[in-house]
């Protein structure tokens, strides 16, 4: 039997994280994979066959991952900023329009007042998101630090309106305050609905925790592109891991997990290993199974997650908008303030919803670097899509067939809005067929192994103690693991992945967050 002082179990970001951190302080450490390659949901991959094109297939874009974690580690590593935020295309009066919210802001107000013939709703947005900045500035830094108390995080956050708006109230109450126009009341609150089936009005407030999750990120809340794809960040840790002497073992899947408290036995697929601490890159789900225990309940995923190569950007129906602007940030599809609620209400109502909202960027118009010399000379494209409001449930009689159906009524509330077919600007793949590839959450559960298909393991939680809405992981525990939200019921198991406090997101943090509890930081 092998003996460790740290046996990681999940190679994906956050497990590397931990084993880099742990290796380069001297801990001797293996990490045990279940899929033949590390990165979990964080990889590149050449999706379509005879294709010379790498894909993010799953996570996609970068807000959450501290530079504090690039720097330590040392990684070669860079992201991108997108020229634009998002464009959300509509119809007024018979007249196709949009909104295109750029860097620049008078483009942008010249943009808004386009759409609702004023500045008072561009002037709502600057004071909305000034206060969501002050916000991020102000949070971002402590995900990397021990939990605060809730007392703690509202001092430092040092604006009661803005506590109140987004830790106490359903953030559908400050969207509907700050803003009149449907349209943009809806581009503000698709953060507080990504990979979360809720609605702006929920008073259990979990729309609320994707929404910060989603506006604090590197203090800023920018959405970055990965150059490289999703895979390079992965990569690049992993080497990290390794240089620093961490061993990583694939093809390794952990079947049982046993503590005294003091010290574990891991037994996988390839041999049983001791070690003082057992970190658990799964889902709190999975950590229950491993040990023998009663699992919370899953929390449900909600989306549709499609990836797309086009041999040309489609033209757009609004012609005051080039569709390498409208694609270059997220693409808002049915993404109206009512429409958002109308089709959770309909998915909720076990339907699929009649106008499927979904969200579209071109990863290649920022970073060419993922497509071969040929395509990107010939000028093809990736679209990554991520449908809003699919939850598991709709997909549990029968898959294959909804999840075709789905997919058609979200591209057809695309089409809408294009001045040619989506289908037309399709590429092949080596046998002919479309390269489009749709997954739903089930997809998602099957081949990642996360409860329900959720992206974020399981429901988000405040960034303070205490802050769970039934998370089921992270803040048990005493001592250290407590304090840095990494906690379970035994003293030398810690998660590290999404399960933990201050989960979700490629962020890296709770992989930081238990190697720091290790080391007794």
């Amino acid at each position: 039997m092998a003996t460790y002082d740290a046996v990681i179990v999940g190679g994906g970001h956050n497990g590397l994280v931990a084993a880099a951190y742990l290796a380069r302080a001297g801990r001797r450490v293996v990490v045990l994979e279940r899929l033949g390659r590390t990165g979990g949901a964080a990889v590149s991959t050449r999706l379509f066959p005879g294709v010379d094109a790498r894909v993010s297939a799953y996570s996609y874009l970068v807000s959450l991952l501290p530079s504090k974690i690039v720097k330590d580690l040392g990684l070669r590593f860079t992201v991108r900023k997108r020229a634009v935020s998002s464009y959300s295309p509509t119809v007024r009066a018979g007249r196709p329009t949009g909104l295109l919210v750029e860097r620049d802001p008078a483009r942008t107000r010249a943009s808004f007042a386009r759409l609702t013939g004023s500045d008072k709703e561009f002037d709502s947005w600057q004071r909305f998101h000034g206060m969501l900045g002050q916000v991020a500035e102000r949070v971002f830094p402590t995900l990397t630090e021990p939990l605060p108390t809730s007392a703690e995080l509202r001092a430092r956050i040092d604006d009661p309106a803005a506590w109140e708006a987004l830790f106490e109230r359903p953030i559908g109450e400050a969207i509907e305050a700050a803003f009149d126009d449907d349209l943009v009341r809806g581009a503000v609150l698709t953060d507080a609905l990504v990979g979360t089936f809720t609605h702006a009005h929920d008073p259990t407030l979990r729309q609320n925790r994707c929404f910060l999750y989603h506006v604090i990120g590197g203090g800023t809340g920018d959405w970055d592109v990965p150059v490289g794809g999703m895979g390079a960040l992965t990569d690049a840790l992993a080497d990290a891991a390794r240089a620093a002497g961490a061993q990583i073992l694939t093809a390794c899947e952990v079947t049982h997990l046993a503590t005294d408290g003091r010290t574990a036995e891991v037994t996988s697929t390839r041999g049983t290993f001791a070690a003082r601490h057992v970190l658990v890159n799964a889902s709190p789900q999975e950590l229950a199974r491993l040990l023998g225990e009663q699992a919370p309940p899953p929390s449900e995923g909600a989306q549709l997650k499609v990836n797309m190569l086009l041999r040309r950007l489609p033209r757009l129906r609004d012609s005051a908008v080039e569709p390498r602007a409208a694609f270059a940030g997220t693409f808002h599809i049915s993404e109206g303030y009512e429409e958002l609620e109308t089709a959770y209400r309909q998915a909720a109502a076990g339907r699929i919803p009649s106008a499927p909202p979904s969200e579209i960027y071109c990863h290649s118009l920022t970073d060419p670097s993922i497509l071969g010399p040929a395509l990107a000379r010939e000028g093809y494209h990736t679209l990554t899509l991520f449908g809003l409001h699919a939850p598991a449930r709709l997909f549990t009689a029968d898959h294959d067939a909804t999840r075709e159906k789905l997919l058609r009524a979200t591209l057809d509330q695309l089409d809408a809005h294009l001045a040619e077919p989506l289908a037309d600007c399709l590429a092949v793949d080596g046998q002919g067929r479309p390269c489009l590839d749709a997954r739903s959450p089930l997809d998602v559960e099957r081949e990642l192994g996360l409860p329900g298909g959720n992206i974020f393991h399981t429901a988000l939680d405040f960034p303070y103690v205490g802050g769970g809405w039934g998370a089921g992981g992270g803040g048990g525990g005493e001592g250290a693991a407590a304090r840095w939200g990494v906690g379970t019921a035994h003293p030398n198991v810690l998660l590290c992945g999404s399960g933990a406090a201050r989960g979700g997101g490629v962020s890296g943090i709770p992989g930081h967050n238990a190697a720091m509890a290790v080391l007794g930081r």
